[in-house]
C-alpha cells in the first residue's frame, strides 16, 4: 500500500530563481511520514508514543535522489512505502512527484529507528506498530 500526501511549492521552499531548496525534499518527506504514522496508527501518534510507551522514531540513514527540480508553485505528491520491518527499525521508499505532469523529483529511501525517548537507547518495535506497518506493505 502506498501512502500519499500532497502538498504545494511555497516561496519560503525556494531559491531566487524559484527553484526548491534541495533540503526542503527532506521537510516535504517527513510530512508524509508523520501523517503516514497517524493515519496508519491514530492512537499511537508521535506525540501519543512518546507519552505511552515512550517509543520514538529517529532518522538512521538516508539516501536521496534527486531527479528534477521542483518550482514555485508546483503541488507535489509524496508517495511513501514501507519496504521492511525489522526489530528495531524499518525502512521506507518515498517518491516525490509534480502534481500537474507526475515528473519524479526526487526518490528517497528512509531507514528510521527506534528508540526509548527517555534512555536515548534502542528499543524494539511493539508488536502492534510493527504489524500496522507491515499491513501496510501489501
Amino acid at each position: 500500500m502506498e501512502f500519499i500526501f500532497r502538498s504545494r511549492v511555497y516561496f519560503s521552499d525556494t531559491d531566487a530563481g524559484g527553484i526548491v531548496y534541495h533540503a526542503r525534499y527532506l521537510d516535504y518527506a517527513e510530512h508524509a511520514r508523520t501523517e503516514m504514522l497517524r493515519t496508519l496508527l491514530p492512537s499511537l501518534s508521535q506525540k501519543a508514543m512518546k507519552e505511552t510507551s515512550s517509543m520514538i522514531f529517529v532518522v538512521k540513514g538516508l539516501t536521496i535522489d534527486y531527479e528534477k527540480p521542483g518550482y514555485l508553485d508546483d503541488e507535489i505528491t509524496v508517495h511513501t512505502k514501507v519496504i521492511s520491518v525489522k526489530h528495531f527499525s524499518t525502512t521506507l521508499e518515498q517518491v516525490i512527484t509534480r502534481g500537474d505532469d507526475g515528473d519524479e523529483l526526487c526518490r528517497i529511501v528512509v531507514k528510521a529507528a527506534t528508540i526509548d525517548s527517555n534512555s536515548k537507547k534502542l528499543m524494539m518495535i511493539p508488536t502492534e506498530v510493527a504489524s500496522t506497518l507491515l499491513s501496510s506493505q501489501g
